[in-house]
This record gives structure tokens, C-alpha cells and sequence, in this order.
């Protein structure tokens, strides 16, 4: 049927070229900020400045090339001490590098304004998740990875915002003045959201600041920056951007979500409802380091699996999620998460896995080990795992 294969397959390749070239954008993305936009224009700016520079410069070498070649002029021409040649390559760069500076220096002074904001989020890296504070609302929560496991793995199919995706995204309010006050609770992390302009180093004991405003509702990704331990690369950023309206009755649903959880902390739980409570934290929390089976990645993260730890005492199960063990990668999930949340995953880990100890630890339980640690009485040296 096909009587001219040759002519199809340049057809088919040329409309596969064509495909590839539309996908293929080098550029930076104009964004959806005052700002995104300043930058993108001051980048295409200072682009076309070196264009014209390259074209000028190459242009005059292979002009000299050609009309001074030796064929044509075995004497070289002398430009020693001429003033006018002196005086146009001094002036000239010099007008090149004001006109770059004026627009770059108007643009930076605008990224670097973050005063007057109308709300105050802090934005905290831990080892690999975001943690963000409303400032003045009493609203706070831990944004994680939410790619499935198994896509990681290779063991099920990938979807378009493979690894850009969470379980909790950042909301603020279009049309508002949003300043970011972004630190760490362990290694350097950086916070970025491309299309909002929004890159800034987040540094254990330190404070940086910057800001955007969102005219329009999105929902915009991106991802931590800087190399900062073996989930680098599971540590993504999603900032939902809602209508003012929406935005409030976002933030009355968080409220009230914290004061159930308040109320929830002195429930009396099942067993069975704490495990199943804590699968799901383990999951979220615990898994990237001690795998979904338990079996971990020795040595650097043991295995809970028949460990001494989730088969033994519960104080000592409890000390070591709460407050870590110095010297590994076992971080403090204190602060992290709440009593209920930590009962539940603690509970998990002694009851999975085949370890199946048949006991719990109860949010009550979670409480009194905190007020012991403050008041001096509970505190003990994690027990080998």
C-alpha cells in the first residue's frame, strides 16, 4: 500500500522534529508575578545586548580576518597609542554595562522590597519536607512528597507532576502582598517556585526574606534547590494560589481542623484505630528512610523490623521518635508532629511488620512523656537499635 516509503518517513520524521521542537522551550518561563515578569524582561534585555555584542565582535574578527589575510596586506596595520581606538573601546562597554545596569538595579530593588506585606508565612526545610507557619493565625502544617512509592520505584506508572506533587500544598490569596520568611531545622535547603520568581536559600539559624504577589488563582510547583541529603529530590514545592473568598474559607476549615485535633488528643483510641492511623503517618513520614516493608537500608537507617527499639520498652520507642538520636540520621519528630500522630506511628511500628507486640501508646501517653521531659524526669539515652 505504501508504493513511496521513503516519502513517508520524511513526512514522519519531519512531523516528529516538528513535535520535538514545540516541546522543547530553553527560555525562562515568563511566570504569572509583577516581578516573574520584571525578570523575564531584564533576562531577554541583556540577552539581545549579547547578541548584539557577539554579532559585533565576530563580525569585525572575521572582517580583519579577511581583509587584513596576509595575501592582501603582508604588513600589519599598527594600532599602538591611538587614542580614538583607546577612547571607543573604554567608552563604549562602558555605556553597554550603564544600560545593563539601570534596568537589572530597578529590578532588584523590587525583588529585594518585601515591606508592607499583608500576610507573613514562614516557610522551615527539614530532611525532606516543608513545614509552614501562618504567621498570626494559629495555622501550621508539614507539606510531603505525595508521589506514590511505587512509581518511584518503577513498580507503577508515572503521572505528569511525577515527584512535583504533595499531600498538603502551601494556600495563599490572590491579589495579596505574601512575605516568606524561609529558614531550616537542619541542613541548607532553598525554596523555589520558578514561575513566582521565588528563590531563597533556607539556612539553619537564619531568617532570609522574600515575597510575591499572585494576581490570578493556580496552582504553580517547584522544587528545593540545593543538594541537601539522599531525598533531595523528594523534596517539592506547591503553592495554591485561591481567590480571597476561597483563601477564608480555607483558613476557617484549617482552624477548625486544629481545634478537632486539639479535641481528638484526649479520645480514647482503639488499638486498631491507632494503627490505622499510623500507617498513614508512617507512610508520609517514615518510609522514605525505613522503607514501606520496615526493613530500612542499613546502616544508616536500621531496619524496624524485630529492632530493639519497636520491640521494646515504650519509653524508649517513644524518647527516640520524639526526640531523635544524635549522631545519625534519626531525626527529632518531636516538634514535628503532634500527640495523636505520634502515638499512632509509634503504635504502627509495634505492631507491623511481624512485630506485633499487641500494645499502644496512647496520645495521654505522648503528653506525660513531654511534661516529664520538661520538667527534667523523663529524658533518657535512646537504646540501640
Amino acid at each position: 500500500m505504501m508504493r513511496h516509503p521513503r516519502l513517508w518517513m520524511g513526512l514522519l520524521s519531519c512531523s516528529a522534529l516538528s513535535q520535538a521542537q514545540a516541546a522543547w522551550n530553553v527560555n525562562m518561563r515568563p511566570g504569572v508575578t509583577e516581578v516573574s515578569r520584571s525578570v523575564f524582561d531584564l533576562h531577554m534585555t541583556i540577552f539581545w545586548i549579547c547578541v548584539a555584542i557577539g554579532v559585533l565582535v565576530f563580525s569585525t574578527m572575521f572582517w580583519s580576518m579577511f581583509a587584513h589575510r596576509r595575501s592582501r596586506r603582508p604588513q600589519p596595520a599598527h594600532f599602538h597609542e591611538n587614542t580614538r581606538v583607546e577612547v571607543l573601546w573604554t567608552v563604549i562597554p562602558l555605556l553597554i554595562l550603564i544600560a545593563m545596569a539601570v534596568p537589572a538595579t530597578r529590578t532588584l530593588l523590587h525583588i529585594y522590597d518585601p515591606s508592607e506585606p499583608d500576610l507573613d508565612i514562614q516557610v522551615t526545610g527539614y530532611q525532606w519536607k516543608w513545614h509552614y507557619k501562618y504567621l498570626g493565625e494559629d495555622v501550621e502544617f508539614f507539606s510531603n512528597l505525595a508521589t506514590d512509592r511505587n512509581a518511584i520505584g518503577n513498580q507503577a506508572p508515572k503521572n505528569d507532576h511525577y515527584l512535583l506533587e504533595v499531600d498538603e500544598p502551601l494556600v495563599i490569596p490572590a491579589g495579596v502582598k505574601v512575605r516568606f520568611l524561609v529558614t531550616a531545622a537542619d541542613v541548607i535547603h532553598s525554596w523555589w517556585v520558578p514561575e513566582l520568581a521565588v528563590k531563597k536559600d533556607a539556612i539553619p539559624g537564619f531568617i532570609n526574606e522574600t515575597w510575591t504577589r499572585v494576581a490570578e488563582p493556580g496552582l504553580y510547583r517547584g522544587q528545593c534547590t540545593e543538594l541537601c541529603g539522599k531525598d533531595h529530590g523528594f523534596m517539592p514545592v506547591v503553592v495554591e494560589v485561591k481567590a480571597p473568598a476561597d483563601y477564608a474559607a480555607w483558613l476557617a476549615g484549617k482552624k477548625a481542623a486544629v481545634a478537632k485535633a486539639t479535641a481528638q488528643a484526649g479520645k480514647a483510641w482503639t488499638l486498631e484505630e491507632l494503627v490505622a492511623q499510623g500507617e498513614q503517618v508512617y507512610r508520609t513520614t517514615c518510609a522514605a528512610c525505613h522503607q514501606p516493608t520496615g526493613e530500612g537500608l542499613p546502616p544508616a537507617f536500621p531496619a524496624l523490623k524485630g529492632s530493639k527499639i519497636a520491640t521494646g520498652p515504650k519509653a524508649g520507642h517513644m524518647n527516640i521518635v520524639i526526640n531523635g538520636k544524635p549522631g545519625t540520621a534519626m531525626a527529632a519528630f518531636g516538634k514535628q508532629l503532634s500527640d495523636v500522630d505520634l502515638a499512632a506511628v509509634i503504635t504502627y511500628e509495634r505492631n507491623a511488620f511481624g512485630n506485633a507486640l499487641g500494645d499502644s501508646v496512647t496520645p495521654q501517653d505522648i503528653h506525660a512523656f513531654r511534661q516529664a521531659q520538661e520538667t527534667g524526669q523523663g529524658t533518657q539515652p535512646a537504646q540501640p537499635q
